[in-house]
């Protein structure tokens, strides 16, 4: 080797060598308000349920959802989405207590309103598989199959009961075509314009949502292959991103997060508006369970998988850890 120069002349590891330098170029940042906290709120309850299969989530009783929203607000949160568990004995086919005003979603929307205002983006799930007795996020026909004109039709219900009750965006899960349309006229009709909606335009039928099922009580028959995405495809998703960002949607959504980080990708680059992802349960659970078990460092976990989320294109993540992962950063 020659004497002159060293060798190698590019040494990246340079910016590696202390972490203020490691944080000073840093291409990817998480901020608390790109967190939305996924919350259960369930009735009929005294004390918070642990959902055994997400370890440290619970299904909320009114008077602690309404303190998990205050510490999401003091964490820097910019979000929570609410989802409702009625009683068994309020499923039914249609399901009803989904557009009840007194129904355990928007008695929730407006106990979370009236505590942190309009300093915590209060989100709500527009889909009735909470709230039938069959598990379907839409009405069945009489072949057992959803039919998703009749879905639409009580969707519009429901956007109108959640607008009414005081959320601030809707986040419409169902996957029935024309859902984003159906609900944006909805809710012009009643003067709600100023409700936004969070279009779930990519949500895949995974294997993840398992610990999800537990945490809402499903009552699901079946599967959902019918009108959630299949996992093998991308074009497909694609066209259902034109035909939401088309009928109106505000942001859009992309679920789950981890295991379709290339399809997050693919729909950051080319919406022109907001895109959320989920860190679905399933993502959250083989974490915790195996950071129980010793096999990972459980903190350094969890901002690596937000952070990859992040990085892929996702300008908000729904996470479990939302509240915890905010006072870390």
């Amino acid at each position: 080797m020659t004497s002159y120069g060293s060798f190698p002349g590019s040494r990246p590891r340079r910016l590696r060598t202390t972490p203020a330098l490691r944080r000073m170029v840093a291409e990817t940042r998480l901020h608390p308000a790109d967190l939305i906290l996924p919350a259960f709120v369930r009735e009929g309850i005294d004390e918070p349920m642990p959902i055994k299969a997400m370890p440290g989530v619970v299904q909320h009783t009114r008077d602690t959802l309404r303190k998990a929203a205050v510490e999401a607000r003091q964490a820097g949160v910019g979000g929570i989405m609410l989802f409702g568990v009625p009683e068994d004995g309020k499923k039914d086919a249609v399901g009803t207590a989904g557009t009840d005003p007194d129904g355990i979603l928007q008695v929730a929307i407006r106990d979370v309103r009236a505590e942190v205002g309009d300093d915590l983006v209060i989100m709500s799930d527009l889909c009735l598989d909470e709230y039938t007795d069959h598990g379907h996020c839409g009405v069945l026909d009489a072949e057992g199959r959803v039919d998703n004109d009749a879905t639409l039709e009580r969707y519009a219900e429901m956007a109108q009961v959640q607008a009414d009750a005081g959320v601030h965006v809707l986040g419409a899960s169902g996957m029935m075509d024309g859902q984003v349309g159906v609900a944006r006229e909805a809710l012009d009709t009643i003067g709600k314009e100023d409700v936004s909606i969070l279009a779930y335009a990519v949500k895949y039928s995974s294997a993840f949502y398992g610990p999800f099922r537990e945490a809402v009580g499903s009552s699901l028959r079946g599967d959902r292959k019918t009108y959630q995405q299949d996992p093998a495809n991308v074009r497909e998703s694609m066209r259902e991103l034109a035909l939401d960002l088309e009928e109106g949607a505000d942001m859009v959504m992309v679920k789950p997060a981890g295991p379709y980080l290339d399809v997050l990708a693919r729909v950051a680059d080319v919406a022109d508006v907001p895109v959320a992802a989920y860190q679905i349960s399933g993502e959250y659970s083989m974490v915790e369970a195996a950071a129980e078990k010793g096999w990972i460092d459980r903190d350094a976990a969890i901002l690596e998988t937000l952070t990859g989320i992040r990085r892929a294109g996702a300008k908000m993540i729904l996470t479990y850890w939302a509240t915890e992962a905010a006072r870390k950063l």
